[in-house]
């Protein structure tokens, strides 16, 4: 059971990888507010499928009370993954896709200083040195082939997407203990269909209202949207459910392993050429993955 939340981090890295990817893709055709809502889109009729099979095979028969804080907490992650999503895909435009994952992987090191300072969060000595190390590791990435590319937009970009997807996780993990009564994989579920429930109805409304002509530059390209719907569907699943059990700087230092997956992708997917700084980075998140999973 310890080593669980590992493995859902895991699963979620991997995903998320294959996700950006296909978010890249579906980029060059569909703008900002398509992408973002290509996440959601598919994932909700599969989160609810998710949840409804997880009760069936797994039934639990205690009372479930939504307290008013599990709800704010809920609009404002959602709030928080669409911006990020929506500012992780400007990146995509500013720099090649391994840096523009590296840089959004500032999340790691932002999350652990916000849990600990407003959230009481608690890390050892060696788990505070491997998320520094992770962050490390992310600046290495970030600084791509050459140092004076990285413009300070890009930067902003990358770290406010960070900050954004910080947020996310954090506000997940308090919805999540805001359901004690639950086993943890329920609460992960309930929370993960509370969400893309908000998030896919406002933004659907949001498009119908105010943007149509993105709605169809997605059904053009609906097969890479459902793709991109479903990688991420299963990544929220794993991440949702890992930080319901151990802390969120944790999980996401350890999901720096991503970055691994995101730099293989961008050099036999999209054939883009990495830098001798990408491979220490690598390294040292490897490095960084090793450290939190000891601590």
């Amino acid at each position: 059971m310890a080593s669980t939340w590992i493995l859902f981090t895991l699963m979620a890295a991997f995903m998320q990888a294959w996700r950006n990817a296909f978010q890249k893709q579906l980029s060059t055709t569909v703008d900002v507010y398509g992408v973002t809502l290509a996440r959601f889109l598919f994932g909700f009729p599969f989160a609810l499928i998710y949840l409804t099979g997880l009760y069936h095979y797994q039934p639990i028969r205690t009372a479930i009370t939504f307290t008013p804080r599990f709800w704010i907490y809920i609009v404002i992650a959602g709030i928080s993954q669409i911006a990020a999503t929506a500012l992780m895909v400007q990146l995509f435009k500013q720099k090649n896709y391994a840096i523009g994952v590296g840089l959004a992987k500032s999340e790691a090191i932002l999350a652990a200083l916000i849990g600990a300072s407003l959230l009481s969060d608690q890390l050892s000595l060696l788990a505070w040195f491997g998320v520094a190390l992770g962050g490390l590791a992310v600046f290495l990435l970030s600084k791509g082939p050459r140092t004076e590319k990285l413009s300070l937009p890009t930067l902003l970009i990358g770290i406010g997407s960070g900050l954004c997807f910080a947020l996310t996780s954090l506000l997940v993990r308090e919805a999540s203990l805001e359901l004690p009564q639950l086993p943890f994989i329920h609460r992960a579920a309930w929370v993960l269909v509370s969400i893309i429930g908000f998030q896919c109805l406002s933004m659907l409304i949001y498009l119908s209202l105010l943007s149509r002509q993105t709605l169809k530059a997605m059904w053009a390209r609906i097969g890479l949207t459902f793709k991109v719907s479903v990688c991420s569907f299963i990544a929220s699943l794993g991440w949702f459910t890992a930080m319901s059990m151990q802390s969120v700087a944790i999980v996401k230092t350890l999901g720096q392993i991503e970055i691994l997956f995101s730099l293989l992708i961008s050099a036999y997917f999209f054939k883009e050429k990495l830098a001798k700084a990408e491979h220490w980075g690598l390294l040292l998140v490897v490095i960084a993955a090793i450290l939190v999973i000891w601590a």
